[in-house]
């Protein structure tokens, strides 16, 4: 009697494998967030209980990480966007994670990338005023004191972009 193989289990971390129907539901998806279970599964030719499944798989592995709302920063009061370049005076472990805190909760900021380079961090955020932009700079970030430097960078335009492919 043979014995049934079993599915090789990956190391903790590892991305879970995508087959093309999981595929076929993060590009319908990234396409469009909202789209109900059935026009989801008509879409990527699988049956409705396959589908609601399948989403739920790639939600409980991390793949999709959840379903936002993009929104007009502008019709919120908030029309100034700008990029803020933040370079470290030190690099000690417990400063940088004091400033990761601080950054989290600064109102008015949208992304923080920390990167690699001459910057160690980008701030994308957004505001209602030239004033308002200055004082989140002078007031949340330049005050902190592993901050060595800033440059702020008017952001004139949000261009959209192809994206993922899964």
């Amino acid at each position: 009697m043979r014995k049934a193989n079993k599915p090789k289990k990956l190391p903790a971390g590892s991305p879970r494998p995508l087959d093309d129907t999981d595929r076929r539901i993060l590009s319908e998806l990234l396409a469009n967030g909202r789209l109900t279970n059935a026009a989801l599964a008509s879409r990527t030719g699988i049956a409705e209980s396959t589908c609601i499944h399948r989403v739920r798989a790639l939600r409980d592995s991390g793949v999709i990480r959840g379903f936002h709302a993009e929104v007009d920063l502008g019709a919120l009061g908030l029309p100034i966007q700008a990029v803020v370049k933040v370079r470290l005076g030190t690099h000690n472990r417990d400063e940088v994670n004091r400033f990761h805190a601080t950054l989290s909760v600064i109102p008015g900021v949208l992304t923080i990338f920390h990167v690699a380079g001459e910057d160690d961090y980008l701030l994308h955020v957004a505001v209602e005023s030239s004033e308002a932009l200055r004082d989140l700079v002078l007031e949340h970030v330049t005050v902190h004191p592993v901050v060595r430097h800033t440059e702020t960078q008017l952001v004139f335009g949000v261009i959209p972009a192809a994206g993922v492919s899964p």
